[in-house]
C-alpha cells in the first residue's frame, strides 16, 4: 500500500490544491473585511487562545525555560486533544516573531557530519565558547529512533555534560520517529519556539550524513558541516550534495597527532569547493580548523558564522530565504496531511486490498491504479 499511496501524492496534491487555495482565499478575504484596510502598516491582533495556552503563551515568550520544554511538548504531541492548543500556541509564536526587531531573531545553525566527528564534543565547546560571550543557546539535538517506541535512544544531555547544567543553555533530544532523514516533523516548530524564548542561537544537529541534511537546511539560516581529519578518500567518499550544501566546513579534532591530518584534509576540502557552485551568490563557503578537546579554533568559526550572517542581512537574501522556509515547510505539511487522509481513508483501504494484487500481478497498470485509487479518493474525502 505504500508504493501505491506513494504514487498518489502527486496527482493527489494537484487534484486538491486549488479546493485548498478557495478556502484560503475565503478566509483571507474575510480577515480584509473584518477590518484590515490600512494594509502592511497596521498590527495584526493575536489569535483567540484557551486560556492555558495563553498562560503557555504569556510565560514563554518572557524567557522562562520550563514553559519552553512545555512548548515543545505541545506541539510534538500526536494527541488529538492537543492539536488544537498547539497550533493556537504556533500561530501567536509566529506572529510575535514576525514582529521581532532584527536584532532579537534567533541565529539558526544546522550542524552536521559523518559518524565519530565529534559533534557533541563540538557543540558543548562551542556552546561553552558562546555562553561566555553573554548568549543564551539552544541546542536541537535529532536522535534515532526506536521504531517500536518512538522514543530517543540516545542521551544528547549526557554527551553534553558541562553544557546541560548551564542556565541560559537549554539542550533538547528530539526523536526523529522514522521520519525522513531523522528529522523529526516538528524540528522546524520547536525552532520557532526556541526563537520566541529569546535564545540567541539554535545550533541542530543531524544524525549522520544523508537526506536529512536537506530537510535541515530548508530549516536553519546556515549550514556548517563538520568532518574528521583525513583527506582524498574523506572528500571522494562525502556525497556531492552535502558540500553544496555547505556554508561553512569545519575539520574537527585539529590536534595532537592528527594535526597535520587536518591541515591536509582543509587543503582538500578548500580545493573541492573551488569546482562546485555556491549555494549563494553572496557567499563563498569557507574551511577551518577546530579542536573541540583543546578549545581552539572556535573564535575563527564564529567569525565566519557572523560574517556569513551579516552577508545574507546586508544582500537581503536572508529575510527571503526564512520566506521561501516557510513556504517549503507549509506545502510539506499540505502533502503530509494529504497522504495521511489517504492513508487511513476506509474506502480507499478497502480498494487497495483487491488492486494491489492486480498491479503485482500485471493484469492493471501502476497509473491506472493510482486513478482508481485517487478517484475514490476524492469521492469519499472530507476536508
Amino acid at each position: 500500500m505504500t508504493s501505491l499511496c506513494s504514487k498518489l501524492a502527486r496527482p493527489l496534491f494537484r487534484a486538491t490544491a486549488m479546493r485548498l487555495q478557495t478556502r484560503s482565499f475565503t478566509h483571507a478575504t474575510s480577515w480584509q473585511a473584518a477590518g484590515n484596510t490600512t494594509g502592511a502598516e497596521e498590527k495584526i491582533q493575536p489569535y483567540d487562545m484557551e486560556p492555558q495556552t495563553k498562560a503557555l503563551f504569556d510565560n514563554l515568550i518572557t524567557g522562562d525555560r520550563r514553559s519552553l520544554a512545555k512548548a515543545i511538548t505541545l506541539v510534538e504531541s500526536s494527541k488529538e486533544a492537543h492539536k488544537k492548543q498547539a497550533h493556537q500556541l504556533l500561530a501567536n509564536v509566529m506572529l510575535h516573531n514576525s514582529q521581532m526587531k532584527d536584532s532579537k531573531r534567533t541565529f539558526r545553525i544546522g550542524l552536521s557530519g559523518p559518524p565519530g566527528t565529534g559533534k557533541s564534543t563540538f557543540i558543548e565547546a562551542f556552546g561553552m565558547y558562546l555562553l561566555d560571550k553573554g548568549m543564551k543557546v539552544s541546542v536541537l539535538a535529532v536522535d534515532p529512533s526506536s521504531t517500536r517506541t518512538g522514543g530517543s535512544i540516545l542521551g544528547d544531555k549526557t554527551r553534553m555534560e558541562q553544557l546541560s547544567i548551564q542556565n541560559n543553555a537549554y539542550i533538547r533530544p528530539t526523536p526523529s520517529r522514522g521520519s525522513l532523514g531523522g528529522v523529526a516533523r516538528n524540528t522546524n516548530d520547536a525552532i520557532v519556539l526556541c526563537e520566541a524564548n529569546g535564545y540567541d542561537i539554535c545550533l541542530v544537529e543531524t544524525v549522520g550524513v544523508g537526506q536529512s541534511e536537506t530537510m535541515v537546511a530548508n530549516m536553519v539560516d546556515m549550514f556548517v558541516l563538520l568532518v574528521p581529519p583525513g583527506g582524498g578518500d574523506e572528500l571522494q567518499g562525502m556525497k556531492r550534495g552535502i558540500i553544496e550544501l555547505s556554508d561553512l566546513i569545519i575539520v574537527n579534532k585539529a590536534d595532537g597527532e592528527l594535526k597535520n591530518a587536518a591541515k591536509y584534509a582543509q587543503l582538500e576540502y578548500k580545493r573541492g569547493l573551488a569546482f562546485i557552485q555556491p549555494s549563494s551568490p553572496n557567499w563563498m563557503p569557507k574551511t577551518t580548523l577546530v579542536s573541540s578537546r583543546e578549545k581552539t579554533g572556535l573564535d575563527k568559526a564564529w567569525k565566519y558564522m557572523t560574517d556569513f550572517k551579516k552577508a545574507m542581512e546586508d544582500s537581503g537574501e536572508f529575510d527571503q530565504k526564512r520566506a521561501q522556509q516557510r513556504k517549503k515547510w507549509m506545502w510539506k505539511e499540505v502533502t503530509e496531511s494529504l497522504l495521511h487522509h489517504l492513508h487511513t481513508n476506509t474506502e480507499v483501504q478497502d480498494l487497495i486490498k483487491g488492486i494491489e494484487g492486480q498491479v503485482i500481478s500485471g493484469q492493471l497498470a501502476s497509473g491506472q491504479a493510482a486513478d482508481k485509487v485517487l478517484e475514490c479518493f476524492m469521492k469519499n474525502a472530507k476536508f
